[in-house]
């Protein structure tokens, strides 16, 4: 069990798929990590429905990470938003990243506010309670990311996948910040839904050891050699290395080459976290990338790598209502945050921040 907050900033986390978040025998929350499905936003946080900016049409959910920082009081997320349309996917103003943080001490007290005040003219009957006494049962499944589980029963969030949350007892700030969150013209059915999917994390370096890496080199070279009907040579130490990283430029593009090889121990990947670490290029980027990556929008302060969506992510999209793809397509989506985190007490708006996308070069090989 990994927790985003116990490891150091220089591991690197791979997200992969984790089997169908069903919604008649799972309950998500912020705690979760998942691909797809509705946004779960913490309790004190407005919902939002953010939109494309280019076609202006509500952007689906891609998803949704808990990622709480060293040291840090605050339970922490970042939200992902793409548009599904065929001319928007590929461009980094057709998605958006919201990050939302709130205190402990914020979701007890949302919880408490949010709990059904008894009776007071006769107390809950016998059957009333076994009645609701389902309602705190849950399956014990930890989603692999932050040791969070499926449902927490003092945490969680109440909404369930695709169900309108029901509140018997709201504040007026809670029932303010439900309003926030609509917008006139806009229905549910409005806003593509994708096939919610857990996301299960390892840390990459126990995907395989240097002899794993290694054998692997051997068999991509061997097929390159039957192919392309040459001998180059075997791969020992490095020497063999430089041997592989010539042939594979000569073969194509370098740094798509690398970015291949990096991720040969699990090509199944759909994410990569290392916040304050290196991203992961699938093409040449931008040679003033640190002015590329805008500042924080709400300190001002300077804004650093944290994670990004792999193109494995792709094939796994559908939308929840038929079996047909979710039409998004990219290489890699690269997220920037800012570097300190900044976060208002108090606040109940998401931060918006940057997004970098790269299209794939070639996507067939994801498939």
């Amino acid at each position: 069990m990994l927790s985003m907050a116990s490891r150091a900033q220089e591991c690197t986390l791979i997200g992969v798929c984790d089997g169908e978040l069903q919604p008649t025998r799972h309950h998500s929350s912020f705690l979760t990590n998942k691909v797809g499905g509705q946004p779960d936003w913490l309790p004190v946080i407005s919902r939002q429905s953010p939109l494309c900016g280019h076609c202006r049409a509500p952007l689906a959910h891609v998803v949704q990470v808990y990622c709480p920082l060293q040291s840090s009081p605050y339970h922490r997320n970042l939200h992902l938003f793409a548009c599904a349309g065929a001319k928007c996917s590929g461009g980094s103003g057709c998605w958006r990243v919201l990050r939302s943080q709130c205190l402990e001490a914020e979701v007890a007290a949302a919880q408490t506010a949010r709990r059904p005040a008894p009776a007071q003219e006769a107390p809950l009957a016998a059957t009333d309670w076994c009645d609701t006494a389902d309602d705190w049962g849950v399956e014990d499944s930890d989603d692999g990311w932050g040791g969070a589980k499926e449902v927490q029963e003092e945490a969680a969030a109440p909404e369930a996948e695709g169900r309108e949350e029901v509140v018997t007892s709201a504040s007026e700030t809670d029932v303010r910040s439900r309003l926030q969150g609509l917008r006139l013209g806009e229905s549910p059915a409005d806003v593509p839904v994708l096939r919610p999917l857990f996301i299960s994390v390892e840390d990459e370096s126990d995907l395989g050891g240097e002899e794993d890496d290694l054998l692997h080199a051997q068999q991509l070279l061997h097929e390159y050699e039957r192919r392309e009907g040459v001998t180059v040579g075997e791969l020992e130490g490095g020497s063999g290395e430089e041997k592989y990283e010539k042939m594979s430029a000569r073969h194509g593009d370098a740094i798509f080459s690398r970015f291949m090889k990096k991720i040969s121990p699990c090509p199944q990947q759909i994410l990569r976290y290392c916040r304050g670490g290196d991203p992961l290029f699938i093409s040449e980027p931008p040679s003033d990338m640190a002015r590329v990556v805008s500042a924080c929008g709400s300190c001002g302060g300077s804004r650093t790598f944290e994670l990004q969506l792999m193109p494995a992510l792709v094939s796994v999209l559908q939308r929840w209502d038929g079996d047909a793809d979710a039409g998004l397509e990219f290489g890699t989506v690269l997220v920037y945050t800012c570097r300190n985190s900044c976060w208002t007490a108090g606040s109940g708006s998401a931060v918006e921040e940057f997004c970098f996308v790269q299209t794939d070069p070639d996507q067939q090989l994801f498939k």
